[in-house]
C-alpha cells in the first residue's frame, strides 16, 4: 500500500513521525537527524490515537520511537504501524530497553534500536534506512512507468484497450440484476482530412481534446478509451436503459458543437456514433465492442454525424461482412460483376434515348447481390475505386456494341463515387475508357451526387470543366436530398438534374412531394438543363410529370433493370431509335 502512495507523489528530504513523549527530546534529535538529511519534516505523537491518526492522514519515511512512555510503548507503536499496512521503517531510540526486549523486537520486524543519546550509531542506521526508502521510491516509479506504458495511450492518458476492457469487465460485473449499461462506438468524421492538411501534429493535439470532452460526457461510472487513430470507445454503467443510452448519446454529440480551438484555428469535428447495451446485446465486452462498431458503420453509411442503436440482424454479423469483404476483393479479378441497364425515355419523343448501368454481383454461392448489400461494404474498405474503374469501362464497351449493333443513338449514364470523382487521374481513366472502347463522348453520361458536387467547388468545377472539354455528359444524381446552394448550382458545368426517386412516392397525393419535384422541373428549365425523374411506377406518375414538362422518365412502370441481351431485345419491340420525331409509342410494350 506505500507503494501506491509513492505512485502518486515525490518525498523531498525525510519525513520522520517521533513516538515520544517528551518534546525537548524530540527537538534534540531532531537537530541531529538534519545532519543525515538537508530537509526534515517531523511529527511528535505520544498515544496510540494521535499515531493511529497521523499514519492516515499523512505519508512516512520513517518511524523512530521510544521504548516505554506513560501512555504508551514502542510494542504497542509498532503494532500500529503494522495495522495501518504500511511498510515503513520502526527504529528503537530507547535508554530504557534491554537486548533481549530489543531483538524480540527486531524479530517481530522492527528494523533496528538505538541506545537515546548514542547518535554516532544512530546517524548511519537512519541513512541506511532512508537508502532503502529510496531504492524502494525508485523501483515504484519504473513499476509506476511500466503500468502507464502497459495500461494507458501514450497520447491521450486514457486506458489503452486491454485496460478498458479489464475495467469494463468489472464494472459490468458490479451492475445488479435487472440494470445495465451503455458502450458507444464513436468514430471522428473525416478526421484523416486534418492529418493530410495541417499534419500529424495537429491532428495529435485534436485527439487529445477529444478524449477530454468525451471524458466529461461520461458520468463517474463510466470509462473511456482510445481503440485507434480516431476512434474511442466508452461504457457509462449510469445509462442503464434505452432512454438513458439515447441520453447519453445525445450529452456526446451535444459536446461536439462547439468548435475546437487550437493555434488560433477552429476545427468543427462530428462524429459517427454505435450503440449497444449491456446485457441486451451482449454480456461480454468483447461482443459488445464488436456489435457497436457495427452500428459506428451502419451510422456512416448514412451519412455521418449521427448514431445508430445496435439491432441484431443474423445475415449482417461481423463474420458475415469479413467474409463477404474478403469475397468482394476477388469479385473484379474473377469476373463476378455484371451490368444490368434501366431505360430512360424521352417523353416528347416517346422513345428509348438512354439507359442506367447498375452493377450486380454475381456470386458464386450466394448467386445475385443487389447493390445495396456490398456498395456501402466496397465504400468502407476503398474498393470502390477499382470496382468503379471496371462498370465504366464495361458500360462504355457495350454501349458501343449495342451502337454496332444498331442502336446509333443510344447514351449510358455511369455513376461515379466520391472516391474515383476525387481521384486525381478520373478525367484520364474516362478519356481512355472512351478510347479503347470507341465509343462517342456525348454517349457517356457521368452521374454525380449533390453532395460530391458541393464538397470543394472550385475543384469540383475544374474537373467538370475537363470532362465538359472532352464531350462527356454530367448529370447530377438524387436531386433534392442535399443542401446545394441554387447560386452556386449555375457555376457547375453539368447538362441533367435527376429528382431522386424517394420525391416520386405519393407525388400524385402528397402536396409537398408535388411541390419539390415542380420545383426542381422548373429549377432545371431555367438553368436550361434536362430534368429526369426516377423511381417511377404508375400511370398517374406519368400523367403527372408529362403535365409538369419533365424531359425523361425512369422506373419500373417502363422496366426494370435488364442484362445486355434482354435489354437488347427490349429496345427493338418498344421501337428501334430513330431520328428525333419518328419514334413508335413505346406504351405497347
Amino acid at each position: 500500500m506505500q507503494a501506491e502512495a509513492l505512485r502518486t507523489r515525490e518525498i523531498n528530504g525525510m519525513r520522520v513521525l517521533l513516538v515520544e513523549d517528551s518534546e525537548d527530546e524530540a527537538l534534540l534529535l531532531t537537530h541531529e537527524l538534519k545532519r543525515a538529511a538537508a530537509e526534515v519534516s517531523w511529527k511528535r505523537v505520544d498515544t496510540p490515537e494521535a499515531l493511529r491518526a497521523a499514519l492516515n492522514e499523512e505519508e512516512w519515511d520513517l518511524v523512530i520511537s521510544d521504548h516505554a512512555m506513560p501512555r504508551f510503548s514502542s510494542e504497542e507503536a509498532f503494532e500500529e504501524v503494522r495495522r495501518c499496512g504500511k511498510d515503513i521503517p520502526f527504529i528503537i531510540y530507547s535508554g530504557t530497553i534491554n537486548e533481549t526486549a530489543a531483538f524480540a523486537a527486531m524479530a517481530k520486524g522492527v528494523h533496528d534500536f538505538v541506545e537515546k543519546g548514542n547518535v554516532r550509531r544512530l546517524l548511519p542506521v537512519i541513512q541506511r534506512e532512508m537508502k532503502t526508502v529510496a531504492q524502494a521510491r525508485a523501483r515504484v516509479r519504473a513499476e509506476n512507468r511500466l503500468h502507464r506504458v502497459a495500461h494507458y495511450d501514450q497520447l491521450t492518458g486514457l486506458p489503452n484497450r486491454q485496460y478498458f476492457c479489464e475495467q469494463a469487465g468489472r464494472l459490468m460485473a458490479e451492475c445488479t440484476a435487472g440494470s445495465g449499461a451503455t458502450l458507444l462506438f464513436l468514430d471522428v468524421d473525416r478526421f484523416m482530412r486534418i492529418n493530410n492538411t495541417f499534419g500529424y501534429a495537429v491532428g495529435d493535439q485534436l485527439v487529445r481534446q477529444v478524449a477530454g470532452r468525451l471524458q466529461s460526457a461520461v458520468s463517474q461510472r463510466g470509462i473511456v478509451t482510445r481503440m485507434g487513430l480516431d476512434d474511442f470507445a466508452l461504457l457509462d454503467c449510469s445509462a442503464a436503459t434505452e432512454p438513458e443510452g439515447r441520453a447519453l448519446v445525445e450529452r456526446v454529440m451535444h459536446a461536439f458543437t462547439q468548435a475546437f480551438r487550437l493555434d488560433g484555428r477552429e476545427f468543427f469535428l462530428t462524429l459517427s456514433i454505435g450503440a449497444c447495451r449491456f446485457p441486451q446485446d451482449g454480456e461480454d465486452i468483447a461482443t459488445l465492442l464488436v456489435n457497436a462498431e457495427n452500428a459506428m458503420f451502419l451510422a456512416k453509411r448514412n451519412g455521418r454525424n449521427n448514431f445508430q442503436f445496435y439491432v441484431h440482424d443474423p445475415e449482417n454479423t461481423s463474420a458475415e461482412r469479413l467474409e463477404m469483404e474478403t469475397a468482394l476483393r476477388h469479385a473484379v479479378r474473377r469476373r463476378e460483376f455484371v451490368l444490368h441497364y434501366q431505360p430512360s425515355i424521352d417523353i416528347s419523343a416517346q422513345r428509348i434515348t438512354a439507359v442506367e448501368a447498375l452493377v450486380r454481383w454475381h456470386h458464386p454461392l450466394r448467386g445475385m447481390i443487389a447493390p445495396d448489400k456490398f456498395i456501402p461494404l466496397a465504400d468502407e474498405t476503398g474498393l470502390i475505386g477499382e470496382i468503379g474503374h471496371w462498370v465504366l469501362f464495361e458500360a462504355c464497351a457495350q454501349t458501343r456494341r449495342w451502337h454496332d449493333a444498331g442502336l446509333s443513338g443510344l447514351k449510358v449514364s455511369v455513376n461515379v463515387s466520391a472516391v474515383q470523382f476525387r481521384q486525381c487521374d478520373l478525367v484520364q481513366i474516362v478519356a481512355e475508357a472512351l478510347t479503347r472502347t470507341g465509343l462517342a463522348p456525348w454517349c457517356l453520361d457521368l452521374e454525380i451526387t449533390e453532395t460530391v458536387l458541393m464538397q470543394d467547388a472550385d475543384t469540383t468545377i475544374a474537373t467538370l470543366l475537363a470532362l465538359k472539354a472532352m464531350g462527356v455528359c454530367v448529370s447530377v444524381d438524387d436531386f433534392g436530398t442535399g443542401y446545394s446552394s441554387l447560386a452556386y448550382l449555375k457555376r457547375f458545368p453539368i447538362d441533367t438534374l435527376k429528382i431522386d426517386k424517394s420525391f416520386m412516392r405519393d407525388c400524385t397525393r402528397d402536396g409537398n412531394n408535388a411541390a419539390i419535384v415542380r420545383t426542381v422541373i422548373a429549377l432545371a428549365k431555367n438553368l436550361d438543363l434536362e430534368s429526369i425523374a426516377e423511381g417511377v411506377e404508375t400511370e398517374e406518375q406519368v400523367n403527372f410529370l408529362r403535365a409538369e414538362g419533365c424531359d425523361r422518365l425512369q422506373g419500373y412502370y417502363f422496366s426494370k433493370p435488364l442484362p445486355p441481351d434482354a435489354l437488347l431485345d427490349f429496345v427493338q419491340r418498344a421501337g428501334r431509335l430513330l431520328p428525333a420525331g419518328r419514334g413508335d409509342d413505346i406504351s405497347a410494350c
